[in-house]
């Protein structure tokens, strides 16, 4: 009689297994994107995972959970800590803690997963990783052009072609003046301050509900398909449209955006700060070479976090550019960023000026797999059968030298026979299976079999007869050469799969 289980296997909600196909793609990112860092010069920081709860701060967008869209938990001191929901908190953190020994300005890259205690949807997830590249330490804003630059340089290194990603840039500093323009007196109280910071949010949900949705937003409130309800920044209709006339200014050519933006916020001296910093940063971004193409201006991006404090980031894929199809929907955001000037002085008390992006890891696998972009699966181990049981140490030896030689290898440790065992390389993604049987072992010899000529030949070979018959795709060499056989094999293989 089996034993009953008496706990169910389940994830918690929000969470996914990551299967190694995932993996190795997301090893290969962020190789990729840390060689595009280190071109720029920054250099690697690892935080821990979790940090004391009021070091982190409350600047998370989504506040309608009963820890305000953060994980947290008692220590045994009875201190509270909480999940890292960026990196960009515990980066804080650090510099006010070894603020002296830093050189200034400081420049940090880092990835990581992160935590989100908010509603799972679809592609919607509470745990996910990021990559995130800073500098710390100057007003410049080069800093934040160079936040730009990096970002796209990024995207392009892990394959995404000219025309495939746009970075947009605002500044929260224009539309503020835009709503001082406008008559909305924000900054005079606390609960001005939160009215605007509502504004910011709804405005950062463009893509995610569209217009209408954001006018409720933006209004009233707007209740979810699930019936939960969302309280608004309660504006007028009046006032809603004047923000929507700000935000439809548009995207694209630079210069011709801050010609259009200028007499929105003009009567505002917050409004032309910001439009001088935008105008700083395009002169960079074009005198290194960036068009319009890779960076350019959009009103409408604003990032919902409270800590953003001027010029402000946001990478989007163009999803038709890279699936060829005109009919499927753009997939949005897969980075982000600002300057954050305040952030470091809530532990210091002093004013240190930092700016970053950050790109979506997981969000970038995610677009990958919905426009099957994904590199091919890699091949996996060549795997060497075990014909007799009784020689295991011969097939082991067998594999060691493979092993020596730098080639991924396995020996079947499974109690199956050839056929099985034939089946389990194929689904292990072999390229090749290694058969030595008592016949082979007297004479010398290995049998190499090609997995992957194997399947194709199999689609023109009528009956099992036929196949024995000609040992499809399987040769017999000296055990003397089979190292140097599978390794050319394996080159003929990779450069096979390269050219297809």
């Amino acid at each position: 009689m089996s034993a009953r289980a008496s706990n169910l296997a389940r994830l918690p909600k929000g969470m996914r297994d990551v299967p190694a196909s995932e993996v190795r793609l997301i090893e290969s990112l962020l190789g990729n994107v840390r060689r595009v860092y280190d071109l720029y010069g920054f250099e690697p920081l690892d935080t821990p995972t979790f940090e004391y709860s009021d070091s982190l701060g409350k600047f998370l967008p989504d506040q309608d959970r009963p820890n305000e869209g953060v994980f947290s938990f008692k220590m045994e001191e009875d201190a509270w800590v909480s999940l890292r929901y960026d990196l960009t908190a515990p980066l804080a953190r650090y510099v006010a803690l070894e603020s002296q020994a830093l050189a200034k300005p400081y420049r940090r890259y880092q990835s990581g997963y992160v935590y989100r205690n908010e509603k799972p949807g679809p592609g919607r997830f509470c745990q996910f990783m990021q990559f995130d590249a800073d500098t710390v330490g100057t007003e410049d804003l080069a800093a934040d052009a160079e936040a730009c630059m990096v970002m796209a340089d990024a995207l392009e290194a892990c394959g995404i072609p000219r025309g495939g990603y746009l970075v947009k840039v605002n500044n929260r500093k224009i539309l503020d003046g835009a709503l001082d323009a406008a008559g909305l007196r924000l900054d005079d109280a606390i609960n001005g301050q939160a009215r605007r910071l509502t504004i910011l949010r709804a405005i950062d949900k463009f893509d995610k509900f569209g217009v209408e949705g954001v006018a409720q937003l933006l209004g009233k409130g707007r209740r979810d398909e699930s019936g939960d309800f969302t309280r608004g920044a309660d504006l007028s209709g009046k006032e809603i449209d004047l923000i929507f006339s700000f935000v439809n200014v548009g995207s694209g050519n630079r210069r011709q955006l801050l010609d259009r933006i200028s007499p929105l916020v003009e009567t505002s001296a917050v409004g032309r700060e910001g439009l001088a910093e935008l105008d700083n940063i395009d002169s960079i971004l074009t005198g290194c070479g960036f068009g319009s193409d890779r960076i350019c201006i959009e009103t409408s991006i604003v990032r919902g976090l409270e800590y953003y404090t001027g010029p402000v980031f946001e990478a989007d894929l163009q999803i038709e550019a890279l699936g060829g199809n005109a009919d499927v929907p753009r997939f949005g955001s897969v980075g982000s960023g600002g300057r954050y000037d305040d952030l470091v002085a809530r532990f210091t008390g002093q004013k240190v000026p930092a700016t970053g992006s950050s790109i979506g890891v997981s969000r970038l696998i995610a677009a990958f797999e919905a426009i099957k972009s994904a590199s091919p699966a890699r091949n996996g181990p060549v795997v060497v059968l075990v014909m007799d049981r009784d020689k295991k140490q011969a097939y082991m030896q067998m594999t060691q030298a493979l092993r020596n030689a730098g080639i991924r290898a396995e020996m079947y440790l499974g109690s199956s026979g050839m056929k099985a065992q034939l089946k389990y390389a194929d689904r292990r993604n072999s390229p090749l299976a290694i058969i030595q049987g008592t016949d082979e072992r007297q004479n010398g010899e290995v049998k190499i079999k090609n997995l992957i000529e194997g399947a194709r030949a199999a689609d023109s070979i009528a009956d099992n007869k036929t196949w024995r018959q000609n040992n499809v795709a399987q040769i017999s060499v000296t055990e003397t050469k089979l190292v140097e056989t599978v390794r050319e094999m394996l080159a003929t293989i990779d450069q096979d799969s390269t050219q297809a």
